[in-house]
C-alpha cells in the first residue's frame, strides 16, 4: 500500500481540503434530509456547540490536543511509507504507563510524580511502537496487521488492569479506576477544560515535527527512505534502522496523548482511554495531504465537529447516533479525497 508523494503544491492541497470539505458538508446535509432533520438548524447546533462559550471552545481544544499529537506523530511514519495503525494501542499503552507512574509508592511530591508520569507515557508509547516496527523488520508482518494486534493487546491489557490489581476498593467496573487525587490532576486555566500543560506540549510538538521533517538532514534521510528504500542502501542508510526510529517517535507522541487523556482528561484510566483519536489523526492526516501546516486547522476542525454533534440529540431530540453517523461521513469524504488524488498522482 502505497502513500501519496508527502511534497504538494499549496494551491492543490488548498483545493483538496476544499473539496473535502464541501463533501463533508454535503454528506452529512444528505444524511440530516434522509433522518428528517433540519439541516440549518442541525449546522447550527452544531457551531454552538463547539464555540458558543469559553467552556465549549475549551473542550474543543481539550479534543484538539491529543488529536494533533497523534496526527503529527503519524507524519514520521507516513514519511517513511509506513501506516502505523497500531497508533491507538500506543495511546492506551501510554496512559497506561503513565497510571503506572503515577501510583509509585513512596514519593509524596505531586510534581515530581507528574514528570515521572510524562517520560514514563513516552517509553510506553514508543515501547509498543518499537514491536510494530520489530514485528515488521525481524517477523516480516506488514505494519498495518502488527498494529492491529497489538491494539487488541494493549485493549486487553488495560481491562485486566481496570478490572484486576488497578480496581476501584471493592468494585471493577467499566467506569474505570478510582479518581486520582486532585494534586496529580494538571491545572486548567478557571473556567476551562483543557490543561494548560496540553496546549504547550501540542504547540511544541508541532514545531519540532515541521522543524524536523522539514529543515533537517533526519527529515530528509526520511524522504529519502520513503521513496526508494533500495536506493538508499547506496548511500549507507539502513531503511529498517529509520522504519524502528520512525515508528518509535509515533509512539511517543501518542504516549503523551494518553498521558493527556489519564492527567487532564479523565483523571482516571477508563477502558476507551483513547477516545478513537489515533484512528481519526490517520484521516486527518490524509485528508491534509500529509502537510503539516494544514494538521492544525483539520485537527481543530475534527474536534469541533467531535464536540458540537453531541449538541444534536439534546437540542433536536435526534437519534444520538447521528453524530456518529456525520463523523462517518467526515471519514467517507477524507477517503474519496484521497483515492482522487492518488489516481490524479498516478495519471
Amino acid at each position: 500500500m502505497k502513500k501519496p508523494p508527502t511534497t504538494r503544491h499549496l494551491p492543490q492541497a488548498a483545493f483538496d481540503i476544499l473539496s473535502g470539505t464541501i463533501l463533508v458538508f454535503g454528506f452529512t446535509a444528505l444524511i440530516l434530509l434522509i433522518a428528517d432533520a433540519p439541516v440549518l438548524a442541525a449546522f447550527k447546533n452544531i457551531w454552538m456547540g463547539a464555540f458558543v462559550s469559553t467552556a465549549k471552545v475549551s473542550q474543543v481544544l481539550s479534543v484538539w490536543v491529543p488529536l494533533i499529537l497523534c496526527s503529527c506523530g503519524l507524519l514520521y511514519t507516513f514519511r517513511v511509507n509506513l501506516w502505523n495503525i497500531g497508533i491507538e494501542g500506543q495511546i492506551t499503552m501510554g496512559a497506561i504507563a503513565a497510571m503506572a507512574a503515577l501510583r509509585i509508592p513512596g514519593i509524596e511530591n505531586p510534581t515530581l510524580l507528574l514528570i515521572f508520569s510524562f517520560f514514563a507515557s513516552i517509553l510506553g508509547g514508543a515501547t509498543w511502537g518499537l514491536l510494530t516496527g520489530l514485528l515488521k523488520t525481524r517477523g516480516g508482518v506488514h505494519e498495518i496487521f502488527g498494529g492491529l494486534g497489538l491494539n487488541f493487546v494493549a485493549q486487553g491489557f488495560i481491562l485486566w488492569l481496570i478490572f484486576g490489581p488497578w480496581k476501584r476498593p471493592g468494585i471493577a467496573s467499566m467506569s474505570g479506576t478510582e479518581l486520582l487525587d486532585h494534586d496529580l490532576w494538571l491545572s486548567t486555566p478557571t473556567g476551562w477544560r483543557v490543561a494548560t500543560m496540553g496546549l504547550l506540549v501540542a504547540g511544541s510538538v508541532v514545531i519540532l515535527t515541521w522543524l524536523f521533517l522539514e529543515k533537517s538532514r533526519f527529515g530528509l534521510k526520511l524522504k529519502a527512505i520513503g521513496q526508494n528504500p533500495k536506493a538508499t542502501l547506496l548511500y549507507g542508510l539502513l531503511p529498517e534502522r529509520y522504519y524502528l526510529k520512525a515508528i518509535m517517535i509515533t509512539g511517543a507522541c501518542a504516549g503523551i496523548a494518553g498521558f493527556l487523556q489519564v492527567t487532564a482528561v479523565y483523571h482516571r484510566l477508563i477502558p476507551s482511554i483513547s477516545s478513537g483519536y489515533g484512528y481519526l489523526a490517520l484521516l486527518v492526516v490524509m485528508l491534509a495531504g500529509y502537510r503539516i501546516l494544514l494538521l492544525p486547522i483539520l485537527a481543530l476542525f475534527f474536534a469541533s465537529l467531535n464536540v458540537g454533534s453531541i449538541q444534536l440529540p439534546i437540542v433536536l431530540q435526534l437519534d444520538s447516533s447521528l453524530s456518529g453517523v456525520i463523523q462517518g461521513c467526515c471519514v467517507l469524504s477524507a477517503l474519496l479525497i484521497l483515492g482522487i488524488r492518488q489516481k490524479r498522482e498516478r495519471s
